[in-house]
């Protein structure tokens, strides 16, 4: 089989997705292309209509990762729990359903930094599609408290009120182990760096540019940083594991893109 795949969304031509996947292949043993196809927004018979036949898996970026639900006849646990996918794949005429952001960020701090999630307490800057894979993949490893900020109060309600070690603003001034900026307009939330204990993580999952004004900001106050290529190479490599049914390994993906 030569695999067909693809990177959705709007705007997409900096996508990094077809390096990863010709990546990915090339380590699974297996053979295809990947392209890169601009959908816009709503645009739900477009997706459906490269599902019917020339595609074989897709990557599902913004703005469709909460739309292609209603595309999918099954969904995974993930993916049902945060309302959003990021990745399809077409098995025996049927769509199924994934969402592999946030348990790629967590493997991206284990493997770039040797962090575990497990004990660790964290701050999430930001409530959307992003953050909500974040503090479902945080929850589910075993972190001991999430506080999340967020520009609509009923949006970070919203997030909070799913799990529970995770709480609306920061918990007074305990410092965290981790801090994650989720926003497109960086510091806009937080001007100043949290409080945050030696040996922490800040991590901005843009990657553009590679450190943000956001990011020096803790640099500067002796965090370990992070922008967000390691989270798009790890989370790419259990979406290859799904597709293909073979292990790939998150570093080399990373490797590829640096």
């Amino acid at each position: 089989m030569s695999w067909r795949l693809g990177v959705i969304g709007s705007p997409i031509a900096h996508s990094l997705s077809p390096r990863l996947h010709e990546a990915g292949m090339a380590l699974a043993g297996v053979t295809g292309t990947s392209t890169r196809i601009e959908v816009a927004d709503g645009d739900l018979a477009r997706v459906a209509e490269l599902l019917a036949g020339p595609y074989d898996a897709l990557s599902v970026t913004m703005p469709l990762k909460t739309q292609v639900l209603e595309l999918c006849d099954e969904l995974d646990e993930t993916a049902r729990r945060v309302s959003a996918v990021n990745s399809l794949l077409v098995r025996d005429g049927r769509v199924e359903g994934a969402n592999t952001d946030g348990a790629g960020f967590v493997d991206a701090l284990s493997g770039e930094f040797g962090f575990l999630v497990a004990g660790r307490s964290a701050v999430v800057i930001g409530a959307g599609g992003a953050a909500r894979s974040i503090v479902d993949a945080l929850a589910l490893g075993g972190a001991s408290r999430v506080d999340v900020l967020g520009r609509t109060a009923a949006s970070v309600r919203a997030l909070v009120g799913a799990y529970d070690v995770a709480h609306e603003g920061v918990s007074g001034d305990e410092p965290a182990d981790l801090v994650v900026n989720t926003t497109p307009v960086t510091g806009r939330v937080v001007s100043a760096t949290l409080a945050t204990r030696p040996g922490a993580v800040a991590v901005d999952i843009t990657y553009e540019p590679r450190v943000s004004p956001w990011l020096r900001q803790y640099e500067e106050s002796g965090c370990r940083v992070a922008n967000g290529l390691a989270m798009l190479a790890y989370q790419a490599a259990r979406q290859l594991s799904w597709w293909f049914e073979v292990p790939i390994d998150g570093a080399a993906l990373l490797g590829a893109i640096r």
